[in-house]
């Protein structure tokens, strides 16, 4: 009788509500349960991958992957501005202008991710790594190799990513993410099959890492644009719409500069710490971050129905909406600190579990990390909502104003407080989109925004 009143409680839970509240509860629920899995295969990949290679290896793999993750700074801000616009479309029942969104999308991507593909690949020729990453020169050979690799798949990456935005506009993240963590699935099986036939080749690890999940984005899009559901917006050579990208740009360029921005504030980290504390550092810094970020992963799964539920409810003034969701948001993420609180005084023990000894973890850089996910994870609460409205102008501000000195900044506190002091410059940063976040989104929702904070 118990269960069976528990199980009307769940179902009563993920069907009363609006229409809109009831998919971003569905959502969630599905995503949690996908990335569940995907934290499970994160984790079990890192030891995996350590052991294939070694940690010295692995470090210069993660700045290396570091480094080609700038190439989705590139896009023109085109993904985030094409995610709006094909929600605003969706949300007046413009199903015409929606497909026009997608095929403009997917060309304008191709031809620029061609062009800067071309350019990567030249510019590689004349790269010393082993300068550039401070690492001795045997290594310098493989790593054009394995650089060239990783930019052909994850720039392939980026046009066939614009199905997985389309899934997130249209308020479907959990079927976006089933898609990402079946890639990861499958990467994963290729890496084990890699310890038992190959030994330590970073060109095989780039292939199985980068390769095998683009391919499969590739397959799955086209399945799922042949069918019913999709088939009246999937993409035509006939509905590309050049014009479209003025409307798309002029969002998108907006969250082009932001992402510039974060490039130099949160994507040098490997590299300055690769340069002043070597390799191992890298390693360190990334399997502390990956413990804890698990719980900044959870925290997305849970904002990014919102984005896209912000939009539309923002498109159709439901301000009553947006004003709980926001309660809400803001609630789980106070719940944050007693968790991170937890993960601190585990960590020794679940590292030690994780990883074995082949890695020292401090206790100082688990709580800096720890310090840094809140402030992470309390900025994306308000930024995500707000990137929902598209008035993005003060975000920008924020992030080219510490953009500008951070790179000096961050290798300086290196340079003095070690691995701990490079988390200084973005936990500082998140702190301050956090504050400027919380005023505007209150403004909007209240109908208070003039100015500024409606831009």
């Amino acid at each position: 009788m118990k269960m069976h009143l528990i199980k009307l409680k769940l179902y009563s839970s993920f069907t009363n509500g609006c229409t809109r509240s009831i998919t971003v509860k569905k959502n969630i629920a599905g995503a949690l349960v996908l990335k569940c899995i995907s934290i499970l295969i994160s984790l079990q990949v890192v030891p995996l991958t350590i052991d294939y290679i070694n940690p010295t290896k692995y470090g210069i793999w993660l700045t290396l992957s570091s480094i080609i993750a700038w190439l989705s700074y590139f896009d023109l801000g085109f993904a985030h501005g094409f995610r709006n616009r094909f929600a605003e479309s969706k949300a007046k029942g413009d199903i015409k202008l929606a497909k026009e969104y997608i095929s403009t999308t997917y060309i304008v991507l191709f031809l620029l991710f061609s062009f800067i593909l071309l350019i990567v690949l030249i510019v590689n020729n004349f790269l010393n790594w082993s300068s550039i990453l401070n690492i001795a020169p045997v290594y310098n050979n493989e790593l054009h190799i394995v650089f060239g690799l990783l930019a052909c798949f994850f720039c392939l990456n980026i046009v066939a990513s614009v199905f997985t935005t389309m899934l997130m506009a249209d308020q479907k993240p959990a079927l976006a993410a089933l898609v990402q963590t079946g890639g990861q699935a499958f990467a994963f099986l290729g890496v084990y099959i890699l310890t038992k036939m190959t030994s330590g080749s970073l060109s095989a690890l780039a292939v199985t890492f980068a390769g095998v999940p683009c391919v499969l984005l590739i397959i799955f899009s086209i399945v799922m644009f042949n069918m019913r559901k999709y088939r009246s917006i999937a993409p035509s050579i006939h509905c590309v719409r050049i014009s479209l990208t003025k409307n798309i740009l002029g969002l998108g360029g907006q969250f082009f500069v932001i992402m510039i921005s974060m490039l130099f504030i949160f994507q040098f980290i490997n590299i300055i710490l690769s340069r002043v504390e070597g390799p191992d550092a890298v390693t360190q810094y990334n399997i502390a971050y990956k413990y804890f970020n698990v719980l900044n992963m959870v925290a997305t799964i849970i904002l990014t129905p919102f984005w896209s539920a912000f939009t539309d409810a923002y498109v159709k003034k439901d301000y009553e909406w947006m004003r709980r969701a926001l309660k809400k948001l803001e609630c789980m993420w106070l719940l944050c600190i007693p968790i991170l609180c937890i993960m601190i005084l585990c960590s020794s023990f679940l590292y030690r579990l994780w990883i074995g000894d082949s890695v020292c973890i401090p206790l100082s850089l688990s709580c800096c990390i720890a310090v840094y996910v809140l402030f992470q994870t309390g900025g994306n609460v308000y930024m995500y909502l707000i990137n929902g409205t598209s008035k993005v102008r003060l975000q920008l501000i924020v992030y080219v104003s510490v953009a500008i000195v951070s790179v000096p900044l961050m290798n300086l506190f290196c340079h003095r407080y070690g691995i701990e002091g490079i988390l200084i410059v973005p936990t500082i940063t998140f702190g301050i989109q956090a504050l400027i976040g919380k005023i505007q989104i209150s403004k909007i929702i209240n109908r208070k925004a003039r100015g500024i904070w409606l831009k």
